[in-house]
């Protein structure tokens, strides 16, 4: 169905250092603008953010420094870009949580002056998630054709996850039937702890996941910061997540 529009929408998505709003940057950006009569118009271009792109952010979207080492930086672009948006209404995935708060963010370290909040934000995982519920009784009824009694009780949860799984594994013959497979094909996460403070870098090497050592090897950063350990222990940190850090600590030693 063609959509409707009073202004020309632009459809866009970022490729980004990390998912920090305040500290990380922009590495791509692609959009595709929508006319009000339905002509179509897009672009995609690579930013240099200034800043070492971590190996994390790259083994997600295939984006390193040698690729951007020759490209624009966002503040020579961000004019143009305004211009290109300027009275556009935007629209996403997952973009009003991240892409659009990073943009905004971006404009404002340019000193760009356009102000996205008079814009209109369409946010098609909202969309999904509203109107395809993805909660524990919407997978009952999916996988066991049955409706969830006594809800949010954790005695009818328990079992109705037990079935759950057990018809996920009538249903997808690729799935083993094994639970280190099923732990890891469930996974979507790298942790070392966690709150996802520290990540395992394709090394399986602990790495600061937050903060001013965003990237950084935690034992580069013990022998660099000789305060940081302290720090971490007097913050307002998971317990686990100091765990952690004192096993890397004595395991350095």
């Amino acid at each position: 169905m063609r959509i409707h529009l009073k202004n020309p929408l632009v459809f866009f998505d970022l490729e980004t250092t990390g998912i920090n709003i305040v500290y990380d940057r922009i590495v791509e950006i692609s959009y595709l603008k929508v006319a009000v009569n339905g002509e179509e118009e897009s672009r995609t271009r690579l930013i240099n953010p200034e800043m070492p792109i971590p190996p994390q952010a790259t083994a997600i979207h295939g984006i390193s420094d040698e690729h951007v080492k020759d490209s624009p930086t966002f503040k020579m672009i961000a004019k143009s870009l305004a211009t290109q948006i300027e009275g556009c209404d935007l629209a996403g995935y997952n973009s009003n949580r991240f892409d659009i708060p990073l943009l905004a963010e971006e404009f404002l370290r340019a000193g760009v002056d356009i102000d996205l909040m008079r814009r209109r934000f369409v946010d098609v995982q909202t969309i999904f998630h509203k109107k395809e519920p993805r909660n524990l009784s919407a997978a009952y009824k999916f996988y066991c054709d049955k409706d969830l009694e006594n809800a949010h009780t954790s005695a009818a949860d328990t079992k109705a996850t037990y079935e759950i799984l057990q018809a996920q594994l009538d249903r997808y013959p690729d799935l083993k039937n094994d639970v280190v497979f099923l732990s890891e094909y469930s996974s979507f996460n790298n942790h070392a702890d966690f709150a996802g403070r520290i990540i395992y870098n394709e090394r399986k090497q602990e790495v600061v996941n937050f903060g001013k050592y965003k990237g950084r090897l935690v034992e580069d950063v013990f022998q660099e910061d000789p305060g940081y350990y302290g720090w971490i222990m007097q913050g307002d940190f998971a317990l686990h997540t100091k765990k952690v850090f004192t096993a890397i600590k004595l395991r350095k030693k």
